[in-house]
């Protein structure tokens, strides 16, 4: 081995090169909690329904990023996922400066969609260099630790976010969230190399060129517990953006909380749930997979998505504050238990040139059912709900999208359009997180086989 490749495994090179990929997590939750925050002030501002938010933090975002993130999968097996890493985050930081010059439904939704279209080449080159610096029983651990950024990004997004807002409006927090992740491109160019394919595991240089996306479905199919794997991550995707997307608007509707207080408190939730629940997922079922059995990562996610349900439905249900925080902090914690083990186990089951493109399908199919179809539907759902309840004079939706005018309404008397509103995005919620349990069922499946579908240094494709 080079003397330059053994450069980029010493502790000094991975620590920096963590602390990279760290920020842009951070930076890649914040644009997104930024809105989650927002969407309250957002939707009266603009004169938005529940199903016009599901769209723009759903639907608008997941499109392209669906449908880039493949083609983003193989390119970085075959080019630098450096500069791939370098555009990424240039493109969705820029889109969410954007953000804020939006002047109705059709121009942020644009920007959403430009949004989505960074975000899809982050995570698939990120985990793929993971998997070249760090050995298999370290590899959950890493982006446990890379993914810690998530909550700090959620919380920065969801507190600055709020904060700003409420002295200089919205439009002012996206453009000050979107700013540093230019200032994180330009570090990457500058800090991190491109390392060998399979360099951590000792593989010699291929001439061969990467296998193609034929060879990588046949391993797919061959091996069930990766694909149950998937396909149980991306099913808890969809539990888990539906709640992290509609929870700031939950609180401040529920408990009447003015919108930067809300939005702080959304960001707190999730930031202490996020960390708490990646590092006890991630270190645990490693430690557990080297002391116990190597199907620990398997069983701990399915663990996790089978409390997190009944914490829930208690959560969203008390009229405790305080209470409500506290089970929605313990329920994120269990659900997130799930993501570290997800991103190890699809590195741990693939060659070093496939890694990329099974980030990539996770990442595709996480994006349709967590942020395609999670958010849009519990927009749709709670404006139902909300309808359905709904005891004032008129239709809910005439009478109720226009938040500012259903407030002038109800200053004499009962606000028939909050009570309507609070108890559709209640209901929506509740609904929502009976998926984990599907989830941890396909984490189950994939535990039966789960040993004789590691990868083996030298296995054919």
């Amino acid at each position: 081995m080079a003397r330059q490749d053994q450069d980029l495994l010493s502790p000094r090179y991975r620590r920096m090169f963590v602390l990279v990929v760290s920020l842009i997590a951070v930076f890649n939750f914040a644009d997104r909690a930024v809105f989650a925050a927002l969407a309250q002030q957002i939707k009266v501002d603009l004169g938005l329904t529940d199903l016009d938010l599901g769209i723009l933090q759903g639907l608008a975002f997941a499109f392209l990023y669906a449908l880039l993130g493949l083609p983003i999968g193989r390119l970085a097996e075959r080019t630098s996922r450096v500069k791939i890493l370098a555009v990424a985050i240039t493109v969705w930081s820029v889109a969410t400066m954007a953000c804020g010059v939006a002047g109705g439904f059709l121009h942020l939704l644009l920007c959403r969609v430009a949004v989505g279209v960074g975000e899809s080449g982050a995570q698939p080159a990120t985990a793929s260099l993971v998997g070249d610096h760090f050995p298999r029983d370290r590899r959950a651990s890493i982006m446990g630790v890379i993914m810690l950024g998530s909550p700090i990004g959620t919380f920065l997004g969801a507190a600055v976010g709020s904060w700003i807002a409420g002295i200089w409006g919205w439009r002012a927090a996206f453009v000050a969230l979107g700013l540093p992740g230019v200032l994180v491109g330009v570090l990457i160019v500058l800090l991190l190399r491109e390392p060998p394919r399979g360099l951590v595991d000792r593989l010699p240089p291929s001439p061969k060129p990467a296998p193609d996306f034929k060879a990588f479905l046949k391993v797919v199919l061959r091996k069930k517990s990766l694909l149950f794997v998937i396909l149980g991550g991306s099913l808890a995707g969809f539990g888990m953006t539906s709640i992290s997307q509609f929870l700031a608007i939950f609180l401040i509707r529920m408990y009447d909380l003015p919108v930067a207080f809300g939005g702080t408190l959304y960001g707190v939730i999730s930031g202490v749930s996020l960390g708490t629940g990646l590092l006890v997922g991630s270190f645990g079922t490693d430690w557990l997979a080297r002391q116990r059995d190597e199907r620990w990562p398997a069983w701990g996610a399915a663990a996790g998505l089978v409390i997190a349900p009944p914490l829930y439905w208690i959560a969203f249900s008390t009229e405790s504050l305080v209470l409500g925080t506290i089970l929605l902090i313990v329920a994120g914690s269990s659900l997130l238990l799930y993501y570290g083990p997800t991103q190890g186990l699809i590195q741990n089951m693939l060659e070093p040139r496939m890694r990329a493109t099974g980030i990539a399908l996770f990442s595709i199919l996480y994006t349709i059912f967590g942020y395609g179809l999670g958010p849009t539907f519990v927009g749709w759902l709670s404006d139902r709900y909300a309808a359905g309840d709904y005891a004032g004079p008129g239709d809910y939706l005439a009478q109720c999208h226009d938040t500012k005018a259903a407030l002038a309404r109800a200053a004499g008397g009962t606000d028939y359009c909050a009570l309507a509103a609070s108890h559709g995005v209640q209901a929506a919620l509740m609904t929502s997180v009976s998926v984990f349990f599907v989830a941890a069922l396909c984490f189950l499946i994939a535990s039966r086989t789960l040993r004789e579908h590691y990868y083996v240094s030298g296995e054919e494709a």
